[in-house]
């Protein structure tokens, strides 16, 4: 039995939903591109550097060693996120973006080889196929792409077309940021190993929103953005097989990530440190922990549930607005609603329903394949979070009317 939220305390949790935008309460609704932060979040940024901002790792002093233990538990709570086995198989990044990019300079120019093949998807994000392409030019590689149906959901008996003896990697998104569909990584992982293929998933918009387990999936590498999830920008999480990553070579080179350095040779560090070169994002590592224990403490089925209503309650409201066309209606998907006006330019609506105190988000998405796949410039996305209700969302409807009667 899942647990009703209880909205209007989650609301207090987050100071920036309580402001006028244009003299209209703030409606925020864009979620997908990055989330609001509640006060324990901005309370343990506060906290480490009026209470102890050291560097850590390295010094003996209180104050380091109180900040590398706080570093050190937001591992730990990421591994417990993400059903990891150990905590050296949670690797630090700025985000998913980073995260790609230290798997296809590291695993990937280490494996691919000429005449090799990589498959992503025509839903992908940009930070997960600018890699790849790099990648496929350096080696002299091919990047192979999975179709969609109408309903922007991946053809699967397509994807096993594609794979075969020269597939050395597979790396699709959990969930699409542009239209919220939600992959079927577990067959996408399984049809990938069967034909001896290295499996990359990008969880930036699951993280949120579905129970991840990364051992359960079998999947080799998975990501995710903290600022997706509660926590603050500019910094995630990259979990990888153990052998994989310690066959590895570093991404970047500097302090930390050693065990010994000559002018002759450098000895690099164990994991997960060998991926960590420099000064980290402390006080942000630190924060992504509190975002990941708010999220815990109420439950991401709970959570889950509200928002999938909140999907189902715009779906039927907006689809009544005549001229309104929603883009991507797949079976399973999250709290995500993409959306087309005839006639009407997405960028004129957002910026009228900005007007309204109504924020979403206009244009590509960072998904420019798929917009052109789909024939479109760009669409209008409201995407939802655990604080999002439905009232907001008749205001987003009624924003959408009243943009209609002005650009027609």
């Amino acid at each position: 039995m899942t647990t009703q939220l209880d909205i209007a305390k989650i609301r207090a949790d987050f100071p920036i939903l309580h402001q006028t935008i244009h003299g209209k309460p703030l409606i925020y609704l864009d979620n997908a591109a990055t989330s609001q932060k509640p006060k324990p979040v901005i309370e343990a940024l506060t906290q480490y550097y009026q209470e102890f901002n050291a560097n850590i790792h390295r010094g003996i002093h209180h104050l380091a060693e109180k900040a590398t233990t706080a570093y050190e538990q937001t591992r730990e709570a990421v591994r417990a996120f993400l059903n990891a086995p150990s905590v050296e198989q949670i690797i630090f990044t700025r985000g998913v973006t980073e995260a790609m990019n230290l798997i296809a300079q590291t695993y990937g120019r280490q494996n691919i080889q000429k005449g090799d093949e990589i498959i992503i998807s025509t839903l992908e994000h940009h930070s997960n196929i600018v890699p790849w392409q790099i990648l496929c030019e350096e080696k002299g590689a091919t990047l192979k792409v999975i179709p969609i149906n109408e309903k922007g959901e991946l053809i699967i008996e397509e994807y096993q077309k594609l794979l075969s003896p020269r597939t050395k990697i597979v790396s699709v998104l959990h969930v699409s940021n542009a239209l919220g569909t939600i992959n079927p990584i577990e067959q996408i992982i399984d049809l990938a190993h069967q034909a001896g293929a290295v499996t990359v998933i990008d969880g930036a918009q699951a993280a949120s929103h579905l129970e991840i387990d990364v051992q359960a999936l079998n999947c080799d590498f998975y990501a995710f953005s903290g600022h997706k999830v509660y926590a603050p920008t500019g910094i995630g999480a990259l979990y990888g097989k153990k052998h994989l990553l310690e066959s590895m070579p570093p991404y970047h080179g500097g302090g930390e990530m050693i065990k010994e350095v000559t002018f002759e040779k450098t000895t690099y560090n164990e994991l997960p440190y060998k991926f960590e070169a420099g000064t980290p994002n402390i006080a942000d590592t630190i924060a992504l922990k509190s975002a990941l224990d708010y999220v815990r403490t109420i439950g991401k089925n709970t959570i889950a549930q509200h928002e999938d209503n909140l999907l189902a309650y715009a779906t039927q409201t907006l689809q009544s607005i005549k001229g309104l066309r929603i883009v991507g209606q797949a079976e399973k998907k999250i709290s995500v609603v993409s959306f087309i006006l005839d006639g009407i330019h997405h960028q004129d609506v957002g910026i009228l329903l900005d007007n309204e105190g109504i924020a979403v988000r206009t244009g590509h998405h960072c998904t420019q394949p798929l917009m052109k796949h789909l024939g479109l410039l760009g669409t209008i996305r409201a995407s939802f979070a655990m604080y999002n209700t439905t009232q907001e969302i008749e205001r987003l409807a009624e924003g959408i009317e009243k943009a209609i009667r002005m650009l027609r």
